[in-house]
């Protein structure tokens, strides 16, 4: 690294941290130094990988061939967009995030292992929660992904 340039040390896996304890350094410190500020320690209590991989996989290959499709890593999850609007995602939480028309959400919920989804203690109209027991078969699966992939279609596209 060139002389006079900073480095900040941001760890992902754990977030970023609080302004007051960003630090930098004009040279990254060394293993032990950061074993002794106990960075190692909250690493390994927060795994990077906190959603189900297997529910993962089989979302992909459902939108395998869909263009304008991308993942992204959002809330403990991992989120797939379309066109830059999240259709579907693998919830660390477990389960099944799904985009609907927020008028289509209260006749949805009345499907089997559909939820609202919550956030912050507030029910997000447009939002449903599947529960993994509705996700055990491929056919399950394909139709929750279909609808929140064609639903994220229909919004014009983000940046």
């Amino acid at each position: 690294m060139p002389s006079g340039r900073r480095a900040a040390i941001v760890l992902e896996a754990v977030g970023p941290p609080p302004k007051s304890r960003l630090r930098t350094w004009k040279t990254p410190p060394s293993t032990g130094a950061i074993r002794r500020r106990g960075i190692l320690d909250r690493i390994r209590d927060h795994p990077c990988v906190a959603y189900d991989e297997d529910l993962a996989n089989r979302v992909r290959e459902l939108v395998g061939g869909e263009t304008g499709l991308m993942e992204r890593k959002m809330f403990g999850g991992l989120a797939f967009l379309s066109n830059g609007n999240m259709s579907v995602a693998v919830s660390g939480q477990g389960g099944l995030l799904v985009r609907v028309e927020p008028a289509e959400t209260d006749g949805l919920l009345a499907k089997p292992h559909a939820r609202p989804f919550e956030m912050r203690g507030r029910e997000m109209q447009g939002w449903l929660r599947v529960d993994p027991e509705g996700l055990r078969t491929k056919r399950q699966l394909e139709a929750w992904v279909r609808r929140g992939v064609a639903y994220a279609r229909s919004l014009p596209a983000k940046g």
